[in-house]
């Protein structure tokens, strides 16, 4: 018995080494590929040339190695991995320009974005910039936000608090210990907590990216959760944690204010999923340099490089099967004719939802393994964005390169919980949650760009439910009572703005729309309006869903990328574009992606 337990040991040794330290594909980081920074091209007919190349049956590449669902970075960066060991990638986008989240748009001479607000973890030592680096040969640059980076603000005008968030391993403590006198041990634990958990992410991707069975026995031997303290703490929630450190209600408030980056609230959210964007921006915050939509113009041209294309206006209406019920091709809508695409692997960045439910024929919709993973996930909740252009400069208006998060009061629960159930007229009278954000503040090339304007990005979280009713309508002309609506969630939200930034008045203000969720469901195809995805809840982040939900589907030559894939957000989808890419390529990409930061900070310390 003893001798049998040993060899299953060190069976299970060998798997576990093989699959995190093993390598055998094609390296995509196999050597630093920067080049140095060209001249950036400002002019926006040029940079649509690359970013909104529209689709044609004539422009798809032959004898392709694959087909990707969605430009996305999820999509976008997968192609980018693949395009580097020499395979033609051919990625759909069914708006009428690429990047996903990562686009831009222009109204009234105003840009903005509407997914990148800020990115962290980017020191240039970091596999984490090194990787986006060698995805982009060098030529995306990032811009670091103010130091505090966010502002959190609690309370009403006539009782309200503020509480600045400082980056720096050392400081985001020592600033808090200064706003929270009495409190040092509560912030010294909670960071030590953050930090603890959020090294066990490793095995997230490893019950992703090794073979079913060995995921299943971590699952249900127990092992994943001793091996790996981000699963021990995966079912504790956000408010839970945080209520056992501190009694003081605004430190509680402090702690968890960062739940709008993934969608829900305290009480709902997995304090492990929390430890992970608390680590993440650490060492500060970042913006991209000419805008969100750079992301998107420097890795097309690498996928073009090998082959691929990426092509815009380009809807997927559904995936093509053999008899075998393997994955073949896609099939494009082009007016009413169908086009149909083969390729030998087909990968979705389009979320598990549209995948499963939409681009799946009914029998294999039907099939138990599909239906497992669909019932172990469910949707993330609707966003709602407002987009200011105004007249000034970030100086005249007191913008900075900083983020604004503002909260009615401290209880995030409770005033969650009651606005997401609230009457929709009634709700939209009193935002309880609210992100700002200048875009143009953050970019230095803005002034440049557009002298004497500024935008200001503002988002919250609305539910679809409020708005399904005007789905059907047409995207520009919406009813009356749609717009109602809109106008009532506007008028309230630029009330708490104002108020905050008293230097932004009426008169300032040049360009104003919403985008609810239903305009998400128009734009990026979110099936039920959400910005992040699958939901973030507990349940997202067992052992069992993610031993579970994998790159490779149960139907062979498809596999999923992105968010829904990992987690949400650029750096969420982007590891999942990492974890699809080492399944596909037989090696594990987060690895290679760690040893390029290596060798790339031990050669510039011998350039030094």
């Amino acid at each position: 018995m003893l001798l049998s337990v040993v060899i299953l040991c060190v069976a299970l040794v060998i798997f576990v080494l093989k699959y995190v330290f093993g390598s055998s594909g094609p390296n995509p980081f196999e050597k630093d590929t920067r080049e140095p920074v060209k001249k950036m091209v400002h002019d926006r007919k040029e940079k649509n040339k690359v970013l909104k190349q529209g689709f044609l049956a004539s422009k798809v590449p032959e004898n392709l190695d694959a087909v990707i669902i969605g430009s996305g970075i999820g999509g976008l960066g997968l192609a980018v991995l693949m395009a580097k060991v020499g395979k033609k990638v051919l990625v759909l986008e069914q708006h009428d320009r690429s990047g996903g989240c990562c686009h831009t748009f222009t109204e009234k001479g105003f840009e903005f974005d509407v997914g990148i607000h800020y990115i962290g973890d980017l020191l240039e030592h970091k596999p984490f910039r090194c990787m986006l680096d060698n995805m982009t040969n060098g030529q995306l640059q990032w811009e670091p936000l103010d130091n505090p980076y966010d502002q959190v603000v609690l309370g009403p005008p006539e009782n309200r608090r503020r509480y600045p968030i400082y980056s720096g391993r050392t400081r985001f403590a020592e600033e808090l210990k200064k706003c929270f006198p009495g409190e040092e041990k509560a912030i010294d634990d909670y960071v030590k907590l953050c930090k603890k958990v959020g090294r066990g992410i490793w095995l997230l991707a490893m019950l992703k990216i090794c073979p079913a069975p060995l995921a299943k026995f971590l699952v249900y031997t127990g092992l994943a959760k001793r091996l790996s303290y981000f699963f021990k703490m995966a079912s504790r929630t956000l408010t839970e944690v945080v209520n056992e450190l501190t009694e003081n209600e605004d430190l509680r408030a402090v702690f968890t204010y960062i739940y709008g980056t993934y969608g829900n609230m305290p009480k709902d959210t997995s304090f492990s999923m929390h430890s992970l964007l608390v680590t993440h921006y650490l060492n500060g915050a970042w913006y991209p340099k000419g805008g969100a939509s750079e992301i998107a113009y420097h890795m097309i041209p690498i996928i073009e490089k090998a082959g691929g294309a990426v092509l815009v206006r380009a809807p997927v209406n559904r995936i093509l099967f053999n008899d075998a019920n393997e994955a073949y091709g896609v099939s494009v809508m082009k007016g009413q004719d169908e086009i149909h695409i083969r390729a030998p692997m087909v990968i979705s960045n389009a979320g598990i939802f549209n995948t499963y439910e939409k681009l799946l024929p009914k029998e294999l919709q039907a099939m138990p393994a599909i239906q497992q993973q669909l019932s172990m996930m469910k949707n993330g909740e609707g966003g709602l964005s407002i987009f200011l252009g105004l007249e000034g400069t970030k100086e005249d208006l007191g913008l900075k390169a900083d983020n604004y998060w503002i909260f009615t009061e401290n209880n995030f629960d409770e005033l969650t919980e009651k606005y997401l159930n609230g009457n929709r007229e009634e709700s939209a009278k009193s935002v309880p949650l609210l992100f700002v954000a200048s875009p143009s503040a953050k970019d230095s090339t803005w002034e440049e760009r557009s002298p004497g304007k500024s935008t200001l990005s503002l988002v919250s979280f609305a539910k679809y439910e409020w708005f399904e009713e005007w789905k059907d309508d047409k995207v520009n002309n919406r009813a009356p009572e749609y717009k109602e609506l809109k106008q009532m969630f506007i008028d309230s939200i630029l009330e708490v703005l104002m108020d905050i930034f008293p230097k932004i008045t009426r008169d300032k203000i040049e360009y104003i729309d919403a985008g609810t969720p239903i305009t998400n469901t128009h734009y990026i195809g979110a099936p039920k309006g959400e910005i992040y995805g699958a939901d973030h809840g507990i349940a997202r982040f067992s052992p069992e869903l993610n031993a579970t939900v994998r790159p490779q589907t149960p139907l062979k030559n498809l596999y999923l990328t992105g968010q829904d894939v990992f987690l949400c957000g650029f750096a969420g989808a982007l590891a999942g574009a990492l974890t699809c890419g080492s399944v596909i390529l037989n090696r594990n990409l987060h690895l290679d992606a760690i040893s390029l930061a290596k060798q790339m900070k031990y050669n510039k310390s011998k350039d030094d």
